[in-house]
């Protein structure tokens, strides 16, 4: 597999909340991540992708495009946390060890309700 490819399926399986067997297979032991709202290590994002699942069990991940070079790989997607949610435009850039993630920034931007581009966030 591709590190694209890793990167896509782990954000597959979190989405479809199969958040362990995500962090089983793809996760390094030592994964560190950036999202400002949690502490950054490897067990307090997946508590917080666990309560996620339980929050929003009907996630809707729409993977748009995925970008690698070298150990990195950028995800962009749109991700609705409902079926009827307009959701967001969400960024997710991993950096790899090998064949494992080993650290994760992440960034959104909602999709306002009147939004003046013509072009849309997709």
């Amino acid at each position: 597999m591709s590190k694209k490819d890793i990167a896509t399926e782990f954000l597959r399986f979190v989405a479809a909340g199969n958040v362990q067997e995500a962090y089983d297979k793809y996760m390094a032991p030592d994964f560190r991540h950036h999202n400002a709202y949690f502490k950054g290590d490897r067990e307090s994002l997946k508590v917080a992708m666990e309560e996620a699942q339980q929050k929003n069990p009907n996630k809707v991940l729409d993977i748009k495009m995925a970008l690698e070079d070298g150990d990195r790989v950028a995800v962009f997607s749109h991700v609705k946390q409902h079926p009827e949610d307009r959701g967001g435009a969400v960024v997710h850039i991993f950096r790899f060890d090998g064949n494992y993630i080993a650290e994760m920034w992440d960034l959104g931007q909602q999709i306002p309700d009147n939004m003046p581009n013509e072009n849309g966030m997709f």
